[in-house]
């Protein structure tokens, strides 16, 4: 009987980790912040403030996975903690939209930059076809086994990291070229505390992600060991690589510049370069966004094969290829589900309804974590690999956090907030009649 295999180690966790982030964001949200805070100082305050929320947040996957270290992370913390149809309605929600529309749009945004890069013109139609091919390609890439994958996406985060890093010299060099730059107005009645809890929603969408490498627990060496510290270390990646980002925006170009622009890595490579700076940062932008692309296809299939293990999903979708190893229909229905959604394009709009639903799992994750120490506490488990410091206030901390992400995006967008949670829910039904066919097939069975 084909098994999963453990392939992976500490530099795999953390790159998973890193790529789960670093999407096309960090070229562009700087700007948004920029429009909330004015001032350099609150920039860069509103960039630490969320690098040490999403630590905390880290912390805790971190701790949870080396209390759990099992197959499919998040979906094994909802089940074990609360009850599988919870967990059902996680692994659903990644399948229907999460997962695949988050590979959908990269896919696209490749396909949109692509053109810019070659400078070409290139149809609608004609870059919906190039982001089919490259889900494709991807899917088949992972088929090949769990190396294959893995190493196709670190390939691409480390290619993502240098190209960030060749942004932030440039940066450096453009510091030099750019004409003084005057400091952005703030309005009389600018409210500093307010205006950081405005900028902090962006920020904090930018460094989630770090919890996909979680689902990747059955094909890590010693997982309890590995996820945990591979999930610090990449989460502390990201931080170093955003801060460093930011600052370099905020002097290259100024808070009024920054705060006006909707490119500012573009507009940082353009000092430098001139008009060949679109080109040079379209070929950025384009890797970034393949690199998005293979880790959500690495990642997320390995919570439809660990439903389908539970007995609460296709059954077809626990089979493993006896020669690579992998969950191929799994990878493969999560392939159609990506490219069903670049074809409608409409997956930036449904996007939006489920952002939210994240950070609800996020809270109960934490949550779980209080759990779970109880659970082990009372049954003296031994100690796990790794603590997070401080429980159970930064535990605390960051469900209050997490939810409060949740009530600030349904107030902004209630109608969008409402369907993503009607998405969520419609995973209940689905389980119910899952369950039932297995509790059929297991009296049969008696």
């Amino acid at each position: 009987m084909p098994q999963l295999l453990r392939k992976l180690g500490v530099r795999d966790a953390a790159l998973i980790v890193m790529g789960g982030i670093v999407g096309s964001g960090i070229f562009v949200n700087p700007s948004t912040v920029a429009k909330y805070v004015h001032t350099a100082p609150l920039m860069m305050l509103a960039w630490c403030i969320g690098g040490l929320i999403a630590l905390v947040g880290a912390g805790i996957f971190a701790e949870l996975a080396a209390r759990r270290p099992q197959n499919g992370g998040v979906y094994a913390y909802m089940r074990d903690a609360y009850h599988p149809v919870i967990a059902f309605c996680y692994g659903w929600t990644l399948l229907l939209v999460s997962q695949s529309g988050g590979a959908a749009a990269s896919a696209m945004t490749f396909g949109f930059y692509l053109p810019v890069m070659l400078g070409i013109t290139l149809t609608k139609v004609e870059q919906t076809g190039i982001a089919v091919i490259v889900i494709a390609l991807f899917t088949i890439v992972n088929c090949l086994g769990v190396r294959q994958g893995a190493s196709t996406q670190n390939g691409f985060m480390i290619t993502k990291i240098l190209t960030i890093v060749a942004v932030i010299v440039v940066g450096v060099f453009a510091i030099s070229h750019a004409h003084a730059q005057s400091p952005a107005v703030v309005p009389p009645s600018f409210n500093p505390f307010f205006a950081i809890g405005l900028a902090l929603v962006p920020v904090l969408f930018s460094y989630s992600g770090w919890q996909t490498s979680s689902f990747m627990a059955g094909e890590m060496r010693d997982p309890h060991r590995t996820l945990p510290r591979g999930m610090l270390y990449g989460v502390l990646g990201v931080i170093a690589l955003y801060l460093a980002m930011n600052a370099v925006s905020i002097v290259a170009l100024g808070e009024s510049q920054l705060a006006a622009t909707t490119t500012p890595a573009s507009d940082v490579v353009r000092v430098v370069f001139g008009p060949i700076g679109a080109r040079i940062m379209a070929a950025i932008v384009a890797l970034s966004t393949l690199g998005f692309v293979t880790n959500q296809i690495l990642t997320a299939p390995r919570v439809y094969y660990q439903m389908a293990e539970d007995r609460t999903f296709f059954a077809a979708l626990a089979y493993l290829n006896p020669r690579t190893h992998v969950p191929v229909i799994a990878i493969g229905l999560q392939g159609l589900f990506a490219i069903a959604l670049a074809l409608i394009g409409r997956y930036e709009t449904i996007l939006n309804w489920v952002t939210s639903v994240d950070y609800v799992f996020f809270g109960l994750a934490a949550l779980a974590l209080i759990i779970f120490r109880t659970r082990d506490r009372e049954s003296n488990a031994p100690k796990p690999f790794f603590s997070m410091p401080l429980h159970p206030w930064s535990t605390l901390l960051f469900l209050v956090v997490a939810w409060g992400i949740v009530a600030d995006v349904l107030l902004k967008d209630p109608r969008g907030t409402f369907l993503g949670i009607a998405i969520l829910l419609t995973g209940i039904p689905v389980y119910a009649i899952f369950a039932w066919l297995n509790a059929r097939r297991g009296g049969e069975t008696s």
